[in-house]
């Protein structure tokens, strides 16, 4: 039964989950980024074990997303994105964050 239940859970979720890696493909992210290893920027995973404690990193990422960034995780800055829109800089932010 509890095979079945985290079955379902994972079901029920995946389909958010794989709505966001396509926009984070579409909006250009994974060209610096990947979400279990480090490229250019860090892994997102890195990113949301780093942010894990802060209720409100979503929007200081999602800020990030759309004006860029720089020396927090070493000297290449992270660019702006303009291509992105807050709502949609708000569910990436979200999205890495849940990654683990």
């Amino acid at each position: 039964m509890k095979s079945f239940v985290m079955l379902s859970l994972a079901l029920v979720a995946s389909p958010a989950a794989f709505a966001s890696l396509d926009l984070a493909q579409k909006k250009n992210c994974m060209a610096c980024h990947a979400v279990d290893r480090k490229l250019v920027g860090p892994a997102y995973k890195d990113v949301a074990a780093k942010y894990a404690n802060d209720k409100e990193a979503y929007k200081k990422l999602a800020e990030k997303i759309i004006k860029g960034g720089k020396d927090v995780w070493g000297p290449v800055p992270m660019p702006a994105n303009s291509q992105v829109t807050p709502a949609e800089a708000e569910t990436l932010a979200k999205w890495v964050l849940t990654l683990k």
